[in-house]
Formats: C-alpha cells, structure tokens, sequence
C-alpha cells in the first residue's frame, strides 16, 4: 500500500525552546498517522529565510508547503484542510 506515499505534509517552523511548539504537538497527536510532519529550525543558519519571515510568529505550520496557521493549532482548519487533501489523493 502506497498511502504513505501521498500523504500530506506538515512543515513546523520552530526553535529550541518553543512551549508553544511543544503544546501544538500534543495537540495535533491523535493526527499524527495522517501526515508526515517535518520541523523546520529556523535558528539554524540555512533558514535565515524563515527565520527572518517568522521569528515573532512561532510556531508556523504550513500543509503541503502552503501556510496554513500560526501561533496556536486551529483544529478545525487544520482537519478540513488536511481532510480536503486526502480527498484529493484519492
């Protein structure tokens, strides 16, 4: 089964400490089977980019390489979009 293949994405941006990074995790834990999640440090000197970009808004999730949300998980956002992906996979 090639679903693994196709899943969705979910690039964090991050920085060691970030609490708030921490909690977006738990949060998004019963949904961890349906993506690949992928942490970006953005301290580190090859993501200047983004630090520059995000380093007041942490953390920043994008889906799929699209921004979807930042500061804390919107729950249902993420659900319809993430929803909407696997739908589109299909």
């Amino acid at each position: 089964c090639s679903a693994s293949a196709n899943k969705p994405v979910l690039t964090l941006f991050t920085k060691k400490p970030c609490p708030l990074c921490d909690e977006a995790k738990e949060v998004l834990e019963p949904y961890k089977r349906r993506f690949i999640l992928q942490e970006v440090d953005i301290t580190l000197p090859e993501n200047s980019v983004w630090y520059d970009k995000y380093k007041y808004d942490i953390p920043v999730f994008h889906l799929n390489g699209k921004f979807l949300m930042k500061h804390q998980v919107d729950i249902q956002k993420f659900e319809d979009q993430l929803t909407k992906l696997e739908l589109h996979n299909d």
